[in-house]
């Protein structure tokens, strides 16, 4: 007997550093799952029909932050889905309190190589837009781990993990918690 599909009581939101795998690990959790897939990040980019980085250049990081708690807020209202955020988004009180009301959070937890290995060639990253970027992202992490950490789940990012690996990790870790639910087939 095949095991049955199993969906999302309520909304996941996933939170961690940039390059953790946040956009790919949860589009792939959303496959699995059949529930739609969401990023802040690409919604804030389409109702400013700007890019996150022309975003921070022209309005700075303070207007870009209120759009995105009033984008992850919309978003949290509809059906249970996977919603990717952006690093610094679950770095906000007032995030952070929504998220925990209307879904539930896991951080996916990466080493600091890790993450250097898959941001350092990016030109998309606003933050690491310095002189030093490794010592940025160094910075970066040691401030927003413990926050992160604050997250009702967590799972670890493994170098040797493929995408699927981890969703499954992620689904593994939400079934633990009692937070999936028989689909409706």
């Amino acid at each position: 007997m095949p095991p049955k599909a199993m969906t999302l009581t309520r909304p996941l939101v996933l939170v961690g550093m940039m390059g953790a795998g946040k956009t790919a690990i949860g589009g792939a959790v959303a496959r699995i799952l059949g529930v739609p897939f969401l990023d802040s990040d690409e919604e804030l980019v389409r109702a400013a029909n700007r890019s996150i980085a022309e975003i921070f250049e022209r309005d700075g990081e303070a207007f870009f932050r209120a759009r995105e708690t009033e984008v992850i807020s919309r978003l949290l209202d509809g059906e249970p889905a996977v919603l990717s955020t952006g690093g610094g988004a679950f770095l906000s009180e007032a995030n952070r309190a929504l998220i925990d009301e209307k879904a539930v959070s896991v951080w996916l937890r990466a080493e600091l190589s890790l993450l250097w290995s898959r941001v350092r060639h990016k030109t998309t990253r606003p933050l690491l837009r310095t002189a030093d970027p490794l010592a940025t992202l160094t910075e970066i992490y040691e401030t927003r781990n413990p926050i992160y950490a604050q997250a009702q789940l967590s799972v670890e990012a493994r170098p040797e993990y493929s995408i699927d690996d981890m969703a499954e990790q992620v689904i593994a870790t939400l079934h633990d918690a009692n937070l999936l639910k028989e689909a409706n087939t």
